[in-house]
């Protein structure tokens, strides 16, 4: 599933992938600037709790916004594909200036709201100039191919990574979230290895990649972004391996960014914070 188009005069919103755990209280860097971009005290922030099973994530993060100065916070308690069809929810995505998708399961994510009015919805809101963040699962769920789980470790391998399809926000890049922490770098080089036409983001906690309309990321955050650019790719033995084999991969370029540094996904060159 590839973005919605984008109409004439019309520039699509930023997408906001966290790798999970922002913080959201002492020095909640991620989610003001967010708000900044969403109008703020004047944004009208939809959130999405679908991935989260537990009742008051929805509420909580209302909460966390109005703090932030936001007079216009609901949260959408979708837990249902039926909910997902409801006029009411539609209704009150329409108002957005900022659509919020939390952490939990994202297969849970993908099964409830997988080509449902909902999804739709959001994508084509997202085409129209509303920006769309999501921490943890919220943000495994925005490109095209979500990376749905895998095994842990540094090494790629055959078994290394799982499919679903998310919700097509993005179709260049392939994200993994909680990255350093629960040590994710060999199943996204797993995933980069099935075609490279895709740049892997494996994103740290309290870390977000602000993805503006021209492609350029920003680096915001504590943590730090793993880039796999894999636009040299000489070659990758995932055609051949068989159940279990070690992965082999010649030519991939790998960058390390944090707050402030630049990736841009269209000619993929990576830059330093300006000084």
């Amino acid at each position: 599933m590839c973005p919605a188009k984008i109409a004439d005069g019309q520039q699509r919103g930023f997408i906001i992938p966290i790798g999970g755990a922002e913080e959201r209280v002492d020095d909640p860097i991620i989610l003001q600037r967010f708000v900044e971009l969403c109008g703020d005290e004047n944004a009208n922030i939809v959130i999405i709790p679908t991935a989260s099973q537990l009742a008051e994530t929805g509420p909580n993060y209302e909460i966390i916004f109005r703090n932030l100065n936001v007079k216009n916070a609901i949260s959408l308690p979708i837990n249902s594909r039926e909910d997902a069809e409801r006029e009411d929810y539609l209704a009150a995505l329409e108002n957005a200036t900022g659509i919020f998708i939390t952490g939990g399961n994202q297969l849970r994510l993908s099964t409830i709201l997988g080509g449902t009015s909902v999804a739709q919805s959001i994508r084509k809101l997202n085409s129209e100039g509303v920006h769309v963040a999501g921490t943890s699962a919220g943000a495994a769920i925005m490109p095209e191919h979500m990376i749905a789980g895998g095994s842990t470790g540094a090494l790629p391998n055959e078994q290394g990574v799982t499919f679903a399809p998310g919700l097509g926000l993005i179709s260049k890049v392939l994200l993994d979230q909680h990255f350093s922490q629960r040590n994710r770098l060999g199943r996204l080089l797993s995933a980069v290895s099935y075609n490279p036409f895709a740049s892997g983001l494996g994103i740290c906690e309290n870390t977000a990649a602000f993805i503006a309309p021209d492609g350029l990321l920003e680096v915001v955050g504590h943590g730090s972004i793993t880039v796999v650019d894999p636009s040299d790719l000489q070659h990758s033995s995932m055609a051949e391996a068989r159940t279990g084999d070690s992965i082999t991969l010649i030519g991939l370029k790998l960058h390390m960014l944090s707050n402030g540094d630049t990736y841009c996904l269209n000619t993929r060159v990576a830059s330093p914070k300006a000084v």
